[in-house]
């Protein structure tokens, strides 16, 4: 009779999947990251002068993060011990610590791999400190989150920080290459097909070896073409968390593409939000804060072109809502740009701060009550309208400025231009206007 554990393909001598089967058994073999485990680099210099500090490795799935941890306490004979933050509690911790501990005395040290480590809570971290500092442990976390906003300053001033990168195309293609190897067999791919899987592997060297696995299985006739093999394999949703690290990294991304006016970048930024499952109203508050901020009135229908957006896609949703927040990219994106409104602000927020609340000029202060028309309120206003060019040039800032400041500088661009010339035009009648009273302009 078939045992629950033979059903589950647990019996001994059960295959090994393929990614652990063709997991590195030297730092050398790692793909993608020699800037992290070269011979000059962090982890190669340490191995040469036989030490190794608290790591912490940061980057997406797939990237070897756990390979490397395995193939380092390897390398400097340290006992190999590893947890996952998800599964983990205070419990388990303690008892990881005291066997650590116990190593020690035997003349042996840990070398703790904690998957996840940004999962563990703040205290749960602070929690390795002691054990770090007295060489109890060497700790090696794994996260693929930014380690600057998920944990505790106390952890990364005893971690040095190593940034593994997303594999690429090339590095993709050796893997699949060192399969074929080990397999004996080639894909049953197209070259299309085969950069098609590449892709569908959106860097993750582990999800591509599983999809390969897959297709060795297949026993395939022919070759499979694009359209077959999308047809095998379930697309996968790209890397995308919007509470984290990829949601302000696209947001910024999209934001620097409409300031820099280049829509096909914008453009490109907006689809990877909108596929990984962006909040779309989130995008459309963001472009409202473009359109003041690097267009101003250099382009005054930018803001109206992004709040129609918003609107648009509240009364559209998904999907056809989304083609609104694409004209508005693309709008926000070639418009002329100018930061001279948002500069002024600042300017105007900073003086603000500096002079406190010093009251503005009298002339400019209405009288509703007769104290204040005998204290001298709103002596000496001038009604512009009544002047013949409906500017009489007076000075309203208070008489505490030593001179008439500037906080907003129109730039030459869009519809700031003919602004500009509005305003040299007030100065000019301004000047000739106050010299003859003998004030400043």
């Amino acid at each position: 009779m078939t045992s629950l554990f033979e059903a589950a393909g647990m019996e001994s001598g059960a295959p090994t999947p393929l990614a652990e089967r063709l997991r590195p058994r030297a730092l050398d073999e790692v793909i993608g990251q020699d800037h992290v485990v070269g011979p000059d680099a962090p982890l190669g210099r340490m191995l040469k002068e036989k030490r190794l500090a608290s790591l912490i490795l940061w980057g997406p799935p797939g990237t070897g993060k756990t390979t490397i941890a395995r193939l380092l306490a390897g390398h400097v004979g340290l006992h190999f011990e590893q947890i996952s933050a998800i599964f983990s509690g205070v419990a388990d911790l303690r008892k990881v610590f005291a066997a650590a501990k116990a190593r020690r005395l035997a003349g042996q040290g840990t070398l703790l791999f904690v998957d996840e480590i940004h999962r563990f809570n703040r205290a749960q971290q602070d929690g390795f400190l002691p054990h770090m500092e007295d060489g109890t442990i060497t700790l090696v976390g794994a996260t693929t989150e930014n380690p600057s906003f998920e944990l505790n300053p106390a952890v990364l001033s005893r971690a040095q920080v190593l940034v593994l990168n997303r594999l690429n195309g090339d590095d993709l293609d050796r893997l699949l290459a060192r399969a074929e190897a080990l397999e004996e067999e080639a894909l049953p791919l197209t070259q299309d097909a085969r950069d098609a899987l590449c892709a569908l592997a959106d860097g993750d060297g582990r999800y591509l070896l599983n999809l390969a696995e897959e297709l060795f299985a297949m026993e395939a006739l022919e070759p499979l073409d694009v359209a077959a093999l999308g047809r095998i394999l379930q697309r996968r949703a790209p890397v995308y968390d919007k509470g984290q690290e990829s949601h302000y990294n696209l947001i910024s991304a999209l934001h620097k593409c409409v300031r820099g006016s280049d829509p096909d970048a914008a453009l490109y930024y907006l689809a990877r939000m909108l596929e990984g499952g962006e909040d779309p109203l989130f995008i459309a508050r963001r472009m409202v804060r473009m359109a003041v901020e690097d267009i101003g009135l250099a382009d005054p229908e930018a803001l109206v072109q992004a709040n129609a957006a918003r609107e648009a896609y509240q009364f559209l949703g998904s999907p056809e809502g989304d083609l609104a927040l694409y004209q508005a990219v693309v709008y926000l994106a070639t418009a002329p740009k100018s930061n001279k409104v948002y500069t002024a602000a600042k300017a105007a927020q900073k003086a603000a701060s500096a002079h406190g609340s010093i009251s503005p000029p009298m002339s400019i202060l209405n009288a509703p009550t007769g104290l204040m028309d005998e204290l001298g309120y709103g002596e000496g206003y001038i009604y512009d309208h009544d002047t013949p060019d409906a500017f009489s040039g007076q000075n309203y800032f208070p008489m505490e400025f030593p001179k008439r400041p500037q906080f907003y500088a129109p730039s030459q661009r869009g519809f700031e231009k003919d602004i500009a010339k509005r305003l040299a035009y007030w100065q000019k009648l301004r000047v000739r206007k106050n010299s003859s009273t003998g004030e400043e302009g």
